[in-house]
């Protein structure tokens, strides 16, 4: 009974805040204000009392410089706890975020600030180099956000007062612009996705019902704020339930994120595929197939489950010891994998979701995780399979919700192409429903490539086998003259170690091995697939590629 009504209670207290920011910051603050809030990683946290007198004095510090509800200002930043405070800042006063991404280039960063209009933006000193030589009419404020102070302001206004309190108050409504996140994507074109108060609020909120979280948890970021996956889930969520995020002064190479999960101990982590491939990769699966022993060990079932549940318990101590949930989003995970995780009750969950769409729409917890599935809608989401194939059952993906974003920023048209007049948002992505409503990716509209008699030949799903194969990094299937082609990116390091033991004209004979490779790699994909997937040329791509924010391949660059 007791369960029942602090159910009800909850449901309650959700339907009663209204979908803005501020009101769910003040709950948050009326809550757990003196609980921590924000952190770098070996540094004492701040509480949430201190961030809304950080956010209060700064939103004094924007009017001061001219800006009003409805202006665009722009963060151009790596993580750090001042990222969330700038944020709030700026949406809690009217005005309209617009995150861009650190890894965006000069021209890309030049072309969101001139078509956004940006007023002000806060800027990172490490890329401070991104707006050199840009100038605008609308530009007017440049602030450092390290430490707020200013770079450039065309009212020359004084400077940030820590003790400062707003002029005026803001009457915020659900359905305000809260930011326009441009989106890297992987097909050339950035476009402005418009989120409103109420997409983003109401998503964090239903995110929340997928897994218990609560005060007394912490978050270790390792995504760009500025990516809707990380803002949402990883700014917005923990904010509601009064977490604590923790933030890292460098990349997030094993050298940095070892040491900082022995310290901090996380208890939820939000990541890309990429990442716990590349462990399983580069550090798990060589530890079975070096030694003889354990490589013929692991051929047996029972015994290879035995050996990823030790390697399981390892993972946990690497990643701290106490973690509940490894969130895995952006793109699609390895199966190879996402079975050695279900083995080792490593306590990883799958979601799935666009920048469009704020960004969740299906997902589970780590106890209700389906193999290859991202899981169901969440809840107050309505996902179908538009014109399904009779045979298959795949079709493109189609979400209405109160998540779906506005639209795109200055073109009515795109937006038209992927938003129906009933509020269905067209995801471009194909996928299958089963029985239970467990959503199973396919692969991306634009992706898909149609064989020589039709048939529906899915690029991601044959990379899946090729990046299970010794020595690929990672890969690419394009279709070349009719013909289809994988481009792969070996470990030249690794191949060159398995061969030190030749010691003349080692060139050649490592060009002779890497040809070797390939060959094998041909095969054993072709003994993988159906006969329409076959791989007729397997070419070596010496460069690693090009990727997104969420470490996808920006394909199309190579097609």
């Amino acid at each position: 009974m007791h369960f029942i009504i602090g159910f009800t209670i909850g449901i309650m207290e959700e339907n009663s805040i209204r979908l803005t920011f501020p009101a769910m910051f003040n709950e948050t603050l009326r809550k757990f204000g003196k609980h921590n809030a924000y952190a770098f990683v070996g540094e004492d946290p701040k509480s949430y009392e201190t961030v809304n007198k950080e956010i209060r004095a700064l939103i004094a510090f924007l009017e001061k410089n001219g800006i009003c509800p409805g202006d665009k200002v722009a963060i151009l930043s790596s993580n750090m706890p001042n990222w969330g405070v700038a944020f709030f800042s700026i949406t809690f006063m009217g005005a309209v975020v617009v995150p861009i991404l650190p890894d965006f280039s000069n021209i890309e960063v030049g072309n969101v600030l001139e078509h956004s209009g940006v007023k002000a933006i806060f800027i990172s000193t490490s890329l401070l180099q991104r707006i050199e030589g840009f100038k605008s009419e609308d530009l007017k404020t440049g602030i450092l956000i390290e430490d707020f102070s200013l770079i450039f302001s065309e009212k020359g206004s004084s400077g940030y007062d820590a003790s400062a309190l707003p002029v005026k108050n803001y009457e915020i409504e659900e359905e305000d612009l809260a930011s326009i996140i441009y989106t890297s994507g992987t097909t050339g074109r950035s476009k402005g996705v418009m989120l409103t108060h109420k997409n983003i609020s109401f998503n964090a909120l239903k995110g929340r019902k997928l897994q218990p979280i609560d005060e007394n948890d912490r978050f270790l970021s390792v995504l760009p704020l500025s990516h809707t996956y990380e803002n949402t889930l990883g700014l917005i969520l923990p904010m509601l339930c009064g977490s604590c995020v923790y933030y890292l002064r460098k990349p997030p190479t094993p050298a940095v994120l070892v040491p900082a999960m022995a310290e901090i101990k996380p208890t939820l982590m939000l990541t890309v595929p990429l990442i716990i491939e590349k462990i399983y990769f580069n550090k798990i699966m060589p530890a079975f197939r070096d030694k003889l022993i354990l490589k013929l060990l692991y051929k047996i079932p029972f015994l290879r489950k035995k050996l990823n549940e030790a390697a399981g318990k390892k993972l946990m101590k690497t990643f701290g010891g106490e973690l509940k949930f490894y969130g895995i989003g952006g793109a699609k995970l390895n199966k190879t994998v996402e079975k050695f995780l279900i083995e080792a009750k490593f306590p990883y969950a799958i979601g799935y979701g666009l920048t469009e769409t704020s960004p969740l729409l299906a997902g589970s917890n780590p106890q209700k995780a389906v193999y290859e599935s991202t899981g169901p809608a969440i809840e107050g989401i309505e996902l179908i399979i538009n014109n399904p194939d009779k045979k298959t059952g795949e079709g493109e993906i189609w979400a209405k919700g109160l998540n779906v974003m506005k639209g795109y920023y200055k073109e009515p048209e795109m937006t038209k192409e992927v938003l129906t007049p009933d509020g269905w948002f067209k995801t471009g992505d194909l996928g299958t429903l089963d029985s239970n409503n467990n959503l199973y990716i396919k692969g991306r509209l634009k992706n898909m490539i149609v064989g020589a008699s039709g048939e529906n030949i899915y690029p991601e799903e044959i990379e899946s086998i090729i990046n299970n194969f010794r020595f690929v990094v990672e890969s690419l299937v394009v279709q070349q003259k009719g013909k289809l082609v994988a481009l792969v990116h070996i470990n030249m390091d690794e191949l060159e170690k398995k061969y030190q033991s030749i010691k003349q004209d080692m060139t050649r004979q490592v060009e002779d091995k890497v040809d070797e490779v390939l060959n094998e790699l041909q095969e054993y994909v072709n003994s993988q697939v159906n006969k329409f997937s076959q791989i007729q040329k397997v070419v070596l791509h010496p460069d690693p590629f090009q990727k997104t924010a969420t470490l996808k391949i920006k394909r199309f660059l190579y097609t």
